[in-house]
């Protein structure tokens, strides 16, 4: 049984264009560690999201397998896959995407309430996981009510809300100035160290990636190791 979270072995994905094909992954395996942050970085289209997409079982790749807490799920049924994906990975995208008719507080009980916990456990961990990125002050504000960064900090604590034992992130600081970005960043650092989750966000802020404790370079399909 394998031990990561989260590994990758021998993915390959290619698009068809026109007569021919586009390999935008060659084979990439790759592991992650929990409680700790992997950046991926790499210039754009270089296949990063493609890979993310893979990772969180939400495009399945032409080869290879993806095993997640132990489980091989390349092949999973999509039904299943679904019910799997909301037990086990957690999403930050660079938009929120909170639910603008519901606070804060409600945004991160619904994933829960979805997933089959009652409300008031659901409530108890929303407020805590709120209180990791100091906005348990700020429950009763729609996401209308809330800055760039405090909507991206609610979106961190939605994600992790179901306990995840993976995070996936696209440019989570991507739509935000760089004072704000550093913020929500110290915050979704703090929170992955707190509940040992492991984490892969794709960034093209090298600043930002060089503060993680592993980076990936795509490059041509494939990963390097830069650093970690």
């Amino acid at each position: 049984m394998n031990k990561s979270p989260l590994e990758l072995f021998r993915i390959n994905r290619r698009f068809k264009q026109g007569e021919d094909y586009l390999n935008v992954l060659d084979s990439i395996s790759l592991s992650l560690t929990p409680g700790k942050l992997t950046a991926l970085v790499g210039p754009s289209g270089s296949g990063k999201t493609t890979l993310l997409n893979i990772a969180g079982l939400l495009e399945r790749p032409n080869n290879g397998e993806v095993w997640v807490n132990g489980k091989n799920v390349s092949n999973l049924p999509e039904c299943h896959r679904t019910i799997f994906r909301r037990k086990n990975i957690g999403f930050v995208f660079q938009v929120h995407r909170l639910l603008p008719e519901f606070n804060a507080l409600e945004n991160i009980v619904i994933p829960q309430m979805i997933n089959g916990l009652i409300k008031s456990a659901a409530e108890k961990r929303a407020i805590q996981l709120l209180n990791m990125v100091n906005l348990e002050n700020r429950k009763l504000h729609r996401p209308g009510q809330l800055s760039g960064g405090e909507q991206q900090r609610i979106s961190i604590a939605r994600a992790l809300s179901n306990a995840p034992t993976v995070l996936l992130a696209d440019e989570p600081t991507g739509n935000l100035d760089p004072a704000t970005a550093a913020d929500v960043f110290a915050y979704l650092k703090q929170i992955i160290y707190a509940t040992n989750t492991a984490a892969l966000i794709v960034t093209h802020n090298m600043k930002l990636a060089a503060n993680m404790d592993e980076m990936l370079e795509m490059r041509n399909g494939t990963i390097v190791k830069v650093m970690g």
